[in-house]
């Protein structure tokens, strides 16, 4: 039995890269769409700091385009992801990008929502 398999455990993050990698120009890139900008603000603002599905940002967007920016914010590493069934959850990986960018997050969360 796996240690994300045992009751009570988060389940393992879906593939990320390590905060040692984690390059500038990449995180730029992916926060330069607007959507994202505010998956991340949201997640930094308003979030508790839990795990959180796609469905809770409210965004009127199809699944399939949620997905994409999700998985832009993943690999460019601004957001952790864990799978719950058929759910994937996300939490941005505050330790990592102030560790590695100083400043860049409250940058984010003090910038303001993306008009609709």
């Amino acid at each position: 039995m796996s240690p994300s398999a045992k009751a009570g455990a988060l389940p393992d993050p879906l593939p990320e890269p390590a905060a040692e990698d984690l390059r500038l120009e990449v995180v730029f890139g992916a926060l330069s769409d607007p959507l994202r900008m505010e998956i991340v603000r949201k997640l930094l603002v308003e979030s508790g700091g839990v795990y959180h599905p796609c469905g809770w940002f409210g965004f009127d967007r199809p699944k399939s385009s949620l997905t994409h920016h999700f998985k832009a914010l993943r690999e460019a590493g601004l957001i952790r992801q864990r799978q719950y069934g058929t759910e994937r959850r996300s939490q941005v990986r505050t330790e990592d990008l102030d560790a590695r960018f100083p400043g860049l997050l409250d940058l984010v969360a003090s910038s303001k929502p993306a008009a609709g």
